[in-house]
């Protein structure tokens, strides 16, 4: 190509020191936006065809170059020169050598301000219809866990002490749920995302007769910016992209927290399966859940990309900066990041082998029964609050014994209220208690098949958006 010629150069006596130059340039990471730099360059190209700039000669001569430096891009070929500033520049270099200086047309009207929120918003849009599918991949091996262990009963827990029993299955769905929110608040920012900047120019808006509206359309966007100033400099829908990041992987560091616990000695509720497991240079009998420990830690990366482009963004004055540059490697690396833990935890949690025997038994231990007591006591007439501490006292006297509610006699239980009888060992038994918890989003067998096939119906309406 010879040397690069700056866009900027007619202002300029001189060239760019190297370092500055090294410095200033984004090749090295915006080089993934050139799918989406070269889709809207065709649409503009279409577009200035329609304002009276180009003819369609040259049209069909454009779009032929970039369909070529496409496939170039695709197949690898990248010339990585700092003197190209950016991908943007990069394209338009390789079109003018490519095709001569009707290439340099392309750019008529247009700048890069609008033209890199372009290429962003295409990108994000792209890339959360993969995420929200990636999503639904999580969503389907939880449910798959749930319909496979239905009748594995585990301590629920409330401060990390055993607290009630539930389904293992219930417990699982939480995740299902949490899942689902995430893909709604993913889709809801493509709402925001899916705003046309081309036409905004530098900052007030373009000299050509762009129609904008058409644009928008082969663009694949619903609407158009609204105000110029805002369109180059808004990046509030990255903002949104990091935060529902942020709040996903939230989700999938709580769930590998548990993992991580369930499959310790001490819990022993499931196995990871060897494929997703690290074991010890030193310790031979070692079985580490590494991959659950490292989706827990990729937390801290993506909570800082939010943090990062939230800081960049606080003290800008409108309209365009090149401060605006650094918006990038956060939402890649957000993309990369969450990605790559959805794509590893799904395949994870399939795998999990569940000790159903193990958690039955952990629901033994820590009175998980003693509101099922409180609440037959108020069966009986007894105010809940008396209840409780009538059941707060045989608990005491439980741990005194060493005993479980349910090994206590009859007699012991009349000492602290005459309103126990036999029916008291049915009430409490873990069945019942289950049981019991019927209403719309309980622990109920019953309550939890029904929430399983109502996710099963919108994971299957989901599939193909996103």
């Amino acid at each position: 190509m010879g040397k690069i010629k700056k866009a900027w150069s007619g202002r300029f006596a001189g060239s760019m020191e190297q370092k500055a130059e090294e410095y200033t340039t984004s090749l090295p990471f915006d080089w993934r936006l050139y799918p989406y730099d070269i889709q809207g360059s065709i649409a503009y190209a279409r577009a200035l065809v329609k304002a009276g700039v180009l003819t369609e000669d040259e049209r069909g001569r454009i779009i032929r170059g970039l369909e070529e430096i496409k496939k170039e891009l695709d197949d690898g070929r990248l010339d990585p020169d700092p003197a190209y500033e950016d991908i943007h520049m990069y394209i338009e270099g390789r079109l003018i050598d490519k095709i001569g200086e009707v290439g340099g047309k392309l750019h008529t009207g247009r700048s890069r301000n609008e033209q890199v929120t372009l290429d962003l918003r295409l990108y994000l849009r792209a890339e959360i219809e993969q995420i929200c599918n990636e999503i639904r991949q999580a969503q389907g091996a939880l449910l798959d866990q749930a319909e496979r262990h239905l009748d594995a009963v585990m301590p629920g827990y409330t401060h990390l002490q055993r607290a009630q029993p539930v389904l293992w299955a219930h417990h699982v769905m939480a995740y299902v749920e949490m899942f689902g929110r995430d893909a709604a608040r993913f889709q809801d920012c493509v709402n925001r995302i899916n705003i046309m900047p081309l036409g905004s120019g530098a900052l007030s808006g373009t000299t050509y007769a762009i129609d904008r509206v058409q644009l928008a359309q082969d663009l694949g966007f619903p609407e158009v910016s609204r105000n110029s100033v805002d369109a180059v400099s808004d990046r509030d829908f990255a903002l949104e992209f990091l935060a529902g990041a942020s709040i996903t992987i939230v989700h999938l560091s709580r769930l590998s927290e548990e993992i991580i616990l369930w499959a310790s000695t001490e819990f022993g509720f499931c196995d990871v399966p060897e494929a997703f497991a690290t074991g010890s240079s030193l310790m031979p009998q070692k079985k580490n859940p590494d991959v659950a420990e490292l989706a827990r830690g990729k937390a801290g990366r993506i909570f800082g990309d939010l943090v990062g482009l939230l800081t960049t963004m606080k003290g800008l004055p409108l309209s365009y900066n090149r401060d605006l540059q650094e918006d990038k490697e956060p939402v890649f690396d957000a993309v990369d990041t969450l990605r790559g833990t959805l794509q590893v935890l799904a395949p994870l949690i399939r795998g999990l082998r569940v000790n159903a025997e193990r958690m039955r038994q952990a629901t033994q231990e820590g009175f998980l029964n003693a509101t099922d007591a409180a609440d037959y006591l108020v069966s009986k007439g007894l105010p809940f609050r008396q209840a409780h501490e009538v059941v707060g006292k045989i608990v005491r006297y439980c741990l005194d014994q060493d005993k479980h509610l349910d090994q206590l006699s009859l007699e012991e239980l009349l000492h602290y209220s005459p309103l126990f009888d036999e029916g008291f060992y049915a009430y409490v038994g873990l069945d019942a208690s289950l049981n019991r918890r019927g209403v719309i989003g309980g622990t109920a067998p019953k309550q939890v098949r029904e929430a399983i096939q109502v996710a099963r119906a919108e994971l299957k309406k989901g599939e193909g958006k996103g």
